[in-house]
């Protein structure tokens, strides 16, 4: 069996992803997509808009044949940490052979070269990354700038091009024989916030639900009916309350923070102003990267868990799959991963692994708090004709 991979969130599921789908299907010439798919808190540092197990249900609804769960510790940490977690997972499978991802340049020879360059970093170029930092520019923009006479300028600039260096990176670090295969993004850019054309991005729709515009048509009509229900949650104040209940040496462990950031947070919490990420970002410190402290705070994931879980075997947590499809799951069991799918086996798990596995379970009582009536813990098969 050849299974063809996709690292994602759904957040939500929109047109774009179901074209993704059909790509990834004609051009790997796979016999099953698989999709490795966030749960209920994203890389942005945000609650999903919703539950992971509707959102897997939609992929399966739209052509994927199996959704599992990227571990919390990986789906809310940076890109360089999100991309190693999937490709960790999609690699312990024998039967992949493919990652499809999305790209603004789908160019699959400008990956791999450029990944390369990337994983065996010079000198001189980690000491102007380092210099600019100092000046007060993200890392990001800092890395970027700092290669831009070596690779080509979108590669390092475009969301899903960043993302897709990072999977090509992860896979040459395994040595994977796993191939990359970029499809070209359709329509809207991955941070454009406007509705409009054929495809909208994520973004452009989860604004459109907030101001009530009409947004179904980027959708699937299965996706629509469940979009409406969603309500204002009380994330922030969560992640106040513990920012101001843990101690800084603990923030500080958060892994995406440093250079005294846990300071301003508590400051900033103490004070009680009232939207800790807006008065906190700037040049150096993006939005997305203090919600993920925050987030990351209140989830209680730390650097050694990151480290640790980075290099240790999980687990394969199936969200959703076809009933038809026992085929697919007969080549996970094949995997180094164990398969979660009943009460007692998570007996199967190492250390690191439960403690990966008891963040997801803290992550979805949380996400509870927020959305009251969200799905339960569940694996959930569906046939040709449910929505």
């Amino acid at each position: 069996m050849k299974i063809c991979g996709i690292i994602c969130e759904y957040n939500p599921f929109h047109n774009g992803h179901a074209y993704q789908i059909e790509q990834a299907k004609k051009l790997s010439n796979a016999d099953a997509i698989l999709c490795v798919m966030s749960g209920n808190f994203v890389q942005r540092g945000d609650a999903a808009v919703l539950d992971k197990y509707t959102r897997a249900k939609h992929a399966v609804c739209a052509g994927a044949d199996i959704v599992v769960e990227l571990p919390t510790v990986f789906a809310t940490s940076n890109a360089e940490i999100f991309a190693t977690g999937g490709v960790n997972l999609l690699n312990s499978i024998p039967a992949v052979t493919h990652i499809c991802f999305g790209a603004e340049n789908a160019d699959k020879a400008a990956f791999l070269t450029a990944a390369k360059a990337l994983k065996d970093e010079p000198a001189d170029v980690s000491n102007r990354i380092k210099t600019l930092v100092a000046d007060g520019k993200s890392y990001a923009r800092a890395r970027a700038e700092a290669w831009q006479e070596k690779l080509p300028d979108e590669l390092l600039h475009a969301p899903n091009n960043i993302l897709g260096l990072e999977y090509t990176k992860a896979l040459l670090k395994l040595q994977s024989s796993i191939e990359i295969l970029p499809v070209e993004r359709m329509g809207s850019g991955y941070l454009d916030t406007n509705l409009h054309g054929e495809y909208a991005s994520a973004t452009a729709i989860r604004n459109g639900m907030e101001t009530c515009t009409d947004f179904q048509r980027f959708v699937p009509k299965f996706v629509a009916a469940d979009l409406p229900n969603r309500l204002q949650t009380a994330l922030q104040t969560l992640e106040k309350y513990a920012v101001l209940a843990r101690a800084k040496e603990e923030i500080a462990q958060t892994p995406d923070c440093g250079e005294g950031l846990e300071n301003a947070l508590k400051e900033a919490a103490k004070t009680g102003v009232s939207d800790i990420v807006e008065a906190l970002t700037s040049a150096r410190y993006t939005s997305a990267r203090i919600r993920r402290i925050l987030l990351q705070n209140l989830l209680k994931i730390n650097r050694n868990l990151i480290s640790e879980s980075v290099n240790s075997p999980l687990y394969l947590r199936v969200l959703a799959a076809k009933k038809e499809r026992s085929d697919v799951l007969s080549a996970l069991s094949e995997a180094n991963y164990p398969i979660l799918a009943r009460a007692y086996d998570d007996q199967k798990l190492c250390t690191t692994a439960l403690q990966c596995l008891e963040i997801d379970r803290f992550a979805e009582s949380v996400y509870r708090l927020l959305y009251p009536n969200t799905e339960k813990e569940k694996s959930v098969f569906y046939g040709k004709t449910e929505s």
